[in-house]
């Protein structure tokens, strides 16, 4: 008799946790929405709001739309489709200053592959882009857009399957893009767990998630979540990544996976060429003095866009259908568009004088300084070589270790005074030599030494240069001219300040050396292109005289100016 009440007992427990646990899953399932008159109301104003729109903007009027939209990126671009439209796409780093088209580039040369036949990108390969600045992600996982993350039954808003334990993986951007292109813009800024993660998954080319509720033996976990965890989400794609830092500032581990690609700042020209398409854009046309001041205050495509877009509005405000130089003028002093610095050579030239070209790092664009050399009778027993406006030191980040060393411009100065003295003056060590950059414009790297030797050497004969002269190069203690970098933008620099010879190094560059740009290996070749003369006192006594000029305070006599060797 008590066994029969026992299982009374058990029958009636299970059948009162039974309609428990019914009740629960019938509280937590969505109840369907009733389709009310609020219901309908709220539809039908979001209808109406969608009707209605504004005019489309202008910048993305201007937006590119094909590749020959995209101004002065044509090596680039070149480079970007050997990446990615061929048999085994690459993962890629974009380098390059905003504005200068990254983003419409990768759109388009994706473009591009699915029509190649060759490329294993298809026609549903997609763009998946990705701003990493905006990549937002909770270390416990429940949110990761970029990688994907799993929803467990014990947070908020699990749903049905959380009510009965069972963890959902969501996808995230990576997933997304399987069989296509992840663009991740600003790939500098992502958070360096986030970094980790995509490194991993580039790797592996799928995501696995874990979770402590996900169990092989729960039958009630669908049979796709099961796969999921079991053999992870595919994501095999190619990753585009847009930043505007430095090459160095990146990880080494990213930048080692990836084709490293670099995007030009865009020159005045090219800055004048989008200006003119903004304004034809916008049915009001501008002057050329309008466009070319447009050019000069604009730092990237966007700028020259909203510069002409603000200066079209302000003349139709006055009535007119033409944008003039003043309409430009307006907006940039009242929008503070800083532009660049507008360094124009002067006509009338003067000894010891010479201009040297740069980069600068925060813009990636060409500019032109001003080197001025002055020499004095030596006060002292030790000579005195002064600079103004030179960094005279330089922090190397080693990672654990950092090191301070003296400026390689300042290096650059003493192998340029050092090569002068070997070569062409040995009185010179009875001089103190001051250097100024008028400005006070920073000068780093090599690059100058050429300029300041020329500078040194005008200085020293009291020579005035024949030309305008620009010049780039590394020079040495013995006088040879070494390759340095970014040649191209610095010509560009140089040739809009106006610049009537530009010497460059003799490699290290694809310049083709013709008309204003001449290429050297030498400071002799130098210092007949610049002053018009053979270099006196050569140890090689390659010119007619080998006898030494008179040094500082006598002109040189007709004799010792005279051309050729």
């Amino acid at each position: 008799m008590d066994w029969l009440i026992f299982i009374a007992i058990q029958v009636a427990i299970s059948v009162a946790l039974y309609f428990i646990f019914a009740r629960r899953n019938r509280a937590c399932s969505t109840p369907p929405v009733k389709n009310d008159k609020a219901t309908s109301k709220e539809f039908e104003e979001i209808s109406k709001a969608r009707e209605r729109s504004l005019t489309i903007p202008l910048t993305e009027l201007a937006r590119p739309a094909c590749m020959e939209d995209i101004v002065g990126q044509g090596d680039a671009i070149r480079a970007l489709r050997a990446a990615l439209c061929g048999h085994n796409p690459q993962h890629v780093i974009i380098y390059g200053p905003p504005g200068v088209g990254k983003t419409c580039a990768a759109r388009l040369v994706l473009d591009e592959a699915k029509a190649c036949p060759m490329s294993p990108f298809d026609e549903e390969s997609a763009f998946v882009e990705v701003d990493a600045t905006c990549v937002r992600f909770d270390e416990r996982a429940i949110a990761d857009p970029l990688i994907g993350s799993v929803h467990d039954p014990i947070y908020q808003g699990a749903g049905q399957y959380g009510s009965m334990g069972v963890p959902q993986p969501k996808p995230g951007a990576v997933s997304r893009a399987h069989c296509g292109v992840l663009f991740l813009d600003e790939i500098g800024e992502l958070h360096p767990a986030q970094m980790n993660k995509l490194l991993k998954v580039l790797e592996d080319r799928c995501v696995h998630f874990d979770s402590a509720y996900y169990s092989k033996e729960n039958r009630n976990i669908p049979a796709h979540i099961h796969d999921i965890f079991e053999n992870g989400l595919p994501a095999d794609f190619r990753l585009v990544g847009a930043t505007t830092r430095q090459p160095e500032e990146l990880p080494s581990a990213l930048r080692s996976r990836c084709v490293e690609i670099f995007f030009k700042a865009l020159s005045e020209f090219e800055l004048a060429s989008i200006a003119r398409r903004a304004t034809e854009k916008t049915g009001c046309p501008a002057s050329d003095p309008a466009v070319k001041l447009c050019a000069e205050c604009s730092l990237s495509g966007r700028d020259a866009v909203n510069i002409m877009q603000l200066a079209g509005g302000l003349a139709r405000l006055d009535g007119r259908q033409c944008i003039e130089r003043t309409d430009v003028e307006w907006v940039a002093t009242t929008c503070r568009f800083a532009g660049r610095a507008a360094t124009k050579l002067p006509d009338r030239l003067r000894s010891g004088i010479m201009y040297g070209l740069g980069v600068s790092q925060t813009t990636s664009r060409g500019y032109v300084m001003e080197i001025e050399c002055v020499l004095y009778e030596k006060r002292g027993e030790k000579q005195d070589i002064c600079t103004y406006g030179i960094i005279d030191e330089e922090q190397i980040d080693g990672g654990s270790v950092k090191l301070m060393r003296r400026s390689t411009a300042r290096a650059s100065i003493e192998n340029a005074v050092d090569a002068v003295y070997r070569r062409y003056e040995p009185t010179l060590r009875n001089y103190d030599i001051r250097y100024n950059i008028p400005g006070g414009m920073p000068v780093d790297g090599p690059s100058a030494g050429l300029a300041f030797a020329l500078a040194l050497y005008g200085a020293l004969f009291r020579l005035t240069p024949a030309v305008r002269v620009a010049c780039t190069g590394e020079i040495t203690c013995s006088g040879e001219v070494r390759p340095v970098g970014a040649v191209e933008i610095k010509v560009q620099a140089a040739l809009a300040a106006g610049a009537d010879l530009i010497i460059v190094p003799a490699s290290g560059h694809r310049i083709e050396t013709a008309d204003k740009v001449v290429a050297i290996s030498d400071m002799d070749e130098a210092i007949k292109l610049v002053y018009n003369t053979c270099a006196v006192g050569q140890i090689d006594q390659r010119c007619e005289y080998a006898e030494y000029a008179t040094p500082v305070g006598v002109v040189m006599d007709a004799a010792q100016r005279k051309n050729g060797c």
